[in-house]
């Protein structure tokens, strides 16, 4: 079957790692504390603030034991669906402000924009939230490119290395597995999309091997109709 959808990772794959862990987390890390004090009375932070207290195991924790928790979640790179939440609201106040710009590799831009207009239905799957993706694409440095994307798939469906979790963002999508392509750098979320049916391909943009995959260095020389 032809592909029809293209569904892409965001870290290492779009955009560096470093933005990520040099810039991202770093400016979360410095203002999260702060945004949760501040703003903990409003309903979208009080329903995140609630999740810590559940995820942790912690249901009487108050909000400096909370900020606690979610700075020892950053430090270990938890892929905790509620931090990840707040991290994209601190990050929107940055974005907002222009002192953030998502970094999307040019590569990556340029292949985007070509796919959509030669009907490809684009899409992402990112451990970070919704809201996040959304960011780094609408305010990315080559501009506002959320206009690409059919749509956004985060945690909430599920683990990146889990077979399943890739069967739910087809239903989603409502294609056939065999019709989508995932792109990614981390050879066991591609395994993992293989098992569910997809085709993969592989970005090793620094080199390194994802046995078992196509891969390539760069978005211009992945061509949807060869898989």
């Amino acid at each position: 079957m032809a592909i029809r959808a293209i569904l892409t990772d965001i870290e290492g794959t779009t955009s560096a790692v470093s933005f990520v862990f040099d810039v991202l987390f770093p400016y979360a890390r410095e203002h999260l504390p702060a945004f949760v004090l501040e703003h903990a009375g409003e309903p979208a932070v009080a329903e995140q603030i609630a999740a810590v207290r559940e995820l942790s195991g912690e249901p009487q924790a108050d909000l400096e034991r909370v900020v606690e928790i979610l700075l020892q979640w950053i430090a270990e790179d938890r892929k905790a669906t509620p931090l990840k939440a707040l991290q994209g609201m601190v990050w929107e106040q940055g974005y907002r402000a222009g002192t953030l710009k998502g970094h999307v590799y040019p590569d990556a831009v340029e292949a985007l924009r070509r796919w959509h207009d030669q009907g490809y239905a684009l899409y992402v799957y990112s451990s970070g939230s919704i809201q996040a993706q959304q960011l780094i694409f609408g305010c990315s440095e080559a501009g506002d490119l959320r206009p690409l994307f059919s749509g956004y798939f985060d945690t909430t469906s599920g683990g990146k290395r889990e077979a399943e979790s890739y069967r739910r963002i087809s239903a989603a999508i409502g294609l056939p597995a065999e019709e989508i392509l995932f792109l990614s750098d981390v050879v066991e979320e591609l395994d993992a999309a293989r098992e569910a049916g997809m085709q993969t391909c592989g970005l090793a943009r620094a080199g390194g091997g994802l046995a078992g995959h196509p891969q390539v260095a760069s978005f211009a020389v992945i061509d949807p109709q060869g898989f």
